[in-house]
């Protein structure tokens, strides 16, 4: 057990810390607006006039991307939902504008595979030293499993994380379901450990799972979007082990 502190609030007896992937451990907000807008596109392309109203929908304006919006925080489920229910609009079938949907956040993440989002400053210290702590370790994202593994693998992050939990066919946050599997993948009880994340899905999970916390990381001073965290910090490094 560890006593972590994140500026003035400390957590007692802690024994595992889960991160959420997008924009907590991976700068993925210029990755995530491009495959919004090549998926936007691509749909674009078969219904035209659909784009625009698909990158609303996203929350891609121009060249940013709203750290809110569905894009950043939804799960690949819930976007591509969304984007068959424009799809659809068009009077093709629900399970036709599903798959065409499906297909192409497909074929724009081909596209850019050679451009993988990096990881944020101080990621790969933070899991170095909690680990080295004692502390068990994992990522619970609205990613698929899938993509959370290639995450882990892409930056040698694999012997730090011993839970990677993703949005496949259960529920997503704010559903406490997530945070709960992965306490039960590493065998610590909710109360003694933490959520790290940057969107109100994260802090509202751990609040469901009635975990021993919740620290809202906002790297652009945007408190509101981590609404409910026990504490907010910007910067990875500020999450501390007490000797």
């Amino acid at each position: 057990m560890a006593t972590i502190q994140c500026k003035n609030i400390t957590f007692d007896n802690i024994q595992a810390i889960f991160f959420d992937k997008n924009g907590t451990l991976e700068d993925s907000e210029v990755y995530l607006r491009s495959l919004g807008q090549k998926a936007a596109r691509i749909i674009d392309a078969q219904f035209p006039g659909i784009g625009e109203p698909l990158l609303m929908a996203y929350g891609i304006d121009s060249n940013s991307l709203d750290l809110a919006g569905l894009m950043a925080v939804g799960s690949r489920r819930e976007t591509e939902i969304a984007t068959a229910a424009y799809i659809a609009e068009t009077g093709r079938g629900w399970f036709e504008s599903l798959k065409i949907a499906r297909q192409s956040f497909q074929e724009a993440e081909k596209y850019l595979e050679a451009s993988p989002a990096p990881l944020l400053p101080g990621s790969l210290e933070l899991l170095q030293s909690l680990s080295a702590a004692g502390l068990k370790l994992g990522i619970i994202s609205a990613a698929t499993t899938a993509k959370i593994q290639a995450f882990a693998t892409r930056y040698n992050l694999g012997d730090y994380l011993q839970a990677q939990i993703g949005v496949d066919d259960g529920p997503g946050k704010p559903d406490p379901t997530l945070f709960l599997q992965a306490c039960e993948v590493v065998g610590v009880e909710p109360s003694a450990a933490l959520m790290v994340g940057d969107a109100v899905g994260d802090m509202l999970m751990a609040k469901n799972a009635k975990a021993a916390g919740c620290v809202g990381i906002t790297w652009i001073g945007k408190s509101d979007h981590v609404q409910g965290a026990d504490v907010v910090i910007n910067q990875l490094s500020e999450i501390k082990v007490l000797e």
